[in-house]
């Protein structure tokens, strides 16, 4: 039998190390499918219940696994369906490689059923490369290049094959003009600054008193380097929340994430610093750094055109994090006073002390911190966290501990809802011998993570570990948006668009034959981590949780909370228990040693 372009393709795949690819099936890819199969399912066809979650779960898995995701749907609304899922990946700097179907050539240009301009659909999500394919020659080159340019730019790319051409006979481009020839080979390379440069970012870090460091997802293959030059300047270190997990969090002058969903020693960090050093992060928020004219500043990032962002940094270095680190570190001085360092120390103790007072508050009918907070002692060292968008994102922020070899992920820049659930199944197939735990609110839940729990029951035999455990906060309520109405708009919530419909989420779980635990108090919060954890496949753990407790930001002051709450009184349906919560929540700042309230 010859070989046919479909054929190639997935024989290409499998030479590039591709394990599994993500994706749903329809007709504009039926010359694949029909290669699958004659492939014996190689590299696996990974079935989800839609394709925008077969995008999120290539970018989960590669996120975890720091090899290209590979995701593939059909012509016209397969392809529309990707984009949300392939724009999470371009924004957060993931190398995912999509795979298109198209409409038969001969029917190109004439209005034929799913027809879609596919090269202005894909133009910007997949702006480093896009081509279709229209003559077998054009591989392998167009899918070499397509994977280099999603490894060596970090981003999304795709390749569109029309069904009639995925069905022609494989021939090799030839030795002749205006045939292009390719090769697999991907050799590992670095970028590093000149002398020059480090010498002028030495003089700026040793020039400093009160040093604070940003760290992103950049940093995450420099973890000893960071917390040398950390404890050489006398710093403390905030962390992105794509950085999460880059850095552990029991070192004693690491302050958490920063941001609005981060830690308020994080937000004193850089208050009351005067030297800025930015290490693989293009951390948005440019308020929550210091202000212009108070810091000096360092960048360290690989990608050129990411730097002298977000800050009026003095010396931005173009290079690898741990390479640029390990040639930084000799040119610091280490003679410096402990006053800042130990200040910095101090206020991440006190924060601690807050947040756990915070999650022992009383709600009704279970405190929201509370949950993340039972969770945080009880993770394995090797677990992989996914969070949701939403008002869970910032427990799961400020509450859980990273250690050892923990890995974490959210939806960084584009913050999209629903990705929680896809992740940690991409998570899964990356690392099938590890547990996974997504953190996810009704709101996601309801948008697409009920239905990837089939996919998560349909596989769950392929991992070695076969614990994913989805726990939602269950409040009836989409309630990042409603605070945010609240302490932005000044406005009380519009039930209409906020209210959640009441879903029984374990027991849509049981349905599938999967663990599904209800949590209705407090005193039983932990049993339902433990049932989860100690589960022999996926689980899913319902928290009903209180809508009033808010997220309260790392600045927020009294004058900022009253007017707040003077918003809720003007007429939120939920404005006594809202006020309350959120000025008991407050009030712990203030409060010494273990004293509650």
């Amino acid at each position: 039998m010859s070989t046919k372009v479909a054929d190639h393709v997935l024989q290409r795949l499998r030479e590039w190390g591709v394990q599994q690819v993500f994706g749903y099936p329809g007709d504009g890819i039926n010359g694949l499918l029909a290669a699958w199969g004659r492939a014996e399912d190689r590299p696996a066809f990974v079935q989800s219940r839609h394709e925008e979650m077969s995008a999120f779960q290539a970018v989960g898995y590669a996120k975890f696994s720091g090899r290209l995701g590979v995701c593939a749907a059909t012509s016209g609304p397969g392809a529309i369906h990707l984009l949300n899922g392939l724009y999470d990946a371009k924004l957060d700097h993931v190398p995912v490689l999509a795979i298109v179907g198209q409409t038969h050539r001969t029917a190109m240009g004439g209005s034929y059923q799913q027809e879609v301009d596919l090269h202005t659909l894909f133009k910007d999500v997949a702006s480093d490369f896009l081509e279709t394919v229209t003559v077998p020659e054009q591989l392998p080159n167009v899918l070499d290049r397509a994977i280099r340019t999603a490894y060596a730019r970090r981003a999304p790319t795709a390749v569109i094959i029309p069904g009639d051409v995925q069905e022609l006979d494989y021939s090799p481009p030839t030795h002749e003009f205006k045939m292009v020839p390719s090769s697999l080979d991907r050799s590992a390379w670095t970028a590093i600054p000149s002398e020059e440069s480090l010498h002028r970012a030495a003089e700026v870090l040793n020039a400093g008193d009160k040093v604070a460091i940003l760290v992103g997802q950049g940093a995450s293959g420099a973890r000893a380097e960071v917390e040398r030059i950390a404890e050489l300047l006398g710093a403390g270190v905030a962390k992105a929340l794509l950085g999460k997990d880059a850095l552990s969090d029991e070192l004693p002058y690491v302050t958490g994430s920063i941001g609005l969903l981060g830690t308020r020693p994080s937000y004193e960090l850089m208050r009351d610093c005067d030297t800025l050093l930015t290490i693989g992060s293009s951390f948005p928020y440019s308020q929550f750094l210091p202000e212009y004219g108070k810091a000096r500043g360092v960048q360290i990032d690989i990608d050129p055109h990411m730097v002298g962002m977000r800050y009026p940094y003095e010396v931005n270095l173009v290079g690898d994090a741990r390479e640029t680190l390990q040639r930084l570190i000799p040119l610091l001085d280490a003679d410096r006073g402990r006053e800042w360092y130990e200040t910095v120390c101090d206020n991440v103790r006190h924060w601690r002390e807050v947040m756990e007072r915070r999650a022992e508050l009383s709600a009704d009918p279970i405190n929201p911190e509370y949950v993340a907070r039972a969770l945080d002692p009880l993770l394995p060292e090797n677990a992989i966290v996914t969070s949701d968008s939403g008002s869970t994102a910032n427990w799961y922020a400020r509450h859980l501990t990273m250690r050892g070899g923990m890995r974490s992920s959210l939806s960084g820049t584009l913050a999209t809802m629903g990705c929680g659930v896809p992740y940690a199944i991409g998570a899964k197939f990356a690392h099938p011998d590890r547990p996974a735990i997504a953190l996810v609110g009704d709101g996601a839940m309801q948008m697409n993570g009920l239905t990837e729990l089939i996919t998560a029951a349909k596989y769950r035999d392929r991992w070695q570990d076969p614990r994913l455990v989805v726990a939602v906060w269950n409040n009836h309520d989409l309630n990042q948006v409603t605070w945010e109405l609240r302490a932005m708009g000044g406005a009380p919530s519009f039930l209409p668009s906020q209210e959640l419909p009441d879903v029984q989420y374990a027991a849509f779980a049981r349905s599938l034959g999967l663990t599904g635990v209800r949590v209705e108090k407090p005193e039983d919060v932990e049993a339902g981590w433990r049932a989860g954890l100690e589960a022999d496949g996926p689980a899913v753990i319902e928290f009903l949780t209180d809508p009033a407790v808010p997220p309260v930001p790392p600045h927020a002051t009294w004058e900022q909370m009253e007017a707040t709450a003077a918003s809720i009184l003007k007429g939120d349906p939920d404005r006594g228990a809202m006020v309350r919560q959120g000025f008991k929540a407050k009030v712990q700042e203030f409060l010494p040693g273990r004293q509650r309230k």
